[in-house]
């Protein structure tokens, strides 16, 4: 048997704390990632719900434009977003089907809103990355009837 001078140098406790103290910051990250990207596709996807509102309401008979940017903003403000910076755009184009059937008309209805990643922007820049703002863009056409 070999006795050791310095018995701790061979002893592998403590071993297990050192290895999570270099494995934290990285699993740290990779949650708050997950987290920030859940919350940017929470925002997407209420930004979409909107503009499909909207366009809802555009093709109903009787409404106007007015109506149409009215209905995105008030879903976007029940959805608890802030208030859109730039107003929905409206248009309403003809499509031609091609083919020899009938041309008709649409209702187009884009949304954009800025989001700032909120784990993410500040935590990025000290590992070399960076994560600011984007602009989230949502589009939403439909068919207007019998028009």
């Amino acid at each position: 048997m070999i006795v050791s001078r310095f018995p701790c140098v061979r002893s592998a406790r403590g071993a297990e704390l050192v290895e999570f103290a270099f494995i934290l910051p990285v699993l740290l990250l990779v949650v708050a990632g997950i987290i920030d990207f859940g919350f940017l596709f929470q925002r997407y996807e209420s930004l979409t719900n909107a503009a499909r509102e909207g366009a809802r309401v555009g093709i109903l008979p009787g409404y106007q434009e007015a109506d149409v940017i009215g209905r995105v903003n008030a879903f976007v403000a029940a959805a608890g977003l802030p208030v859109l910076a730039t107003p929905p755009v409206v248009t309403y184009p003809i499509v031609d089907p091609g083919g020899g059937r009938p041309t008709y008309q649409t209702v187009n209805v884009e949304v954009q809103q800025d989001y700032t990643f909120f784990i993410l922007g500040p935590i990025a820049p000290l590992v070399g990355g960076s994560f600011g703002t984007i602009t989230l863009t949502a589009r939403s056409a439909m068919r207007v009837e019998g028009g």
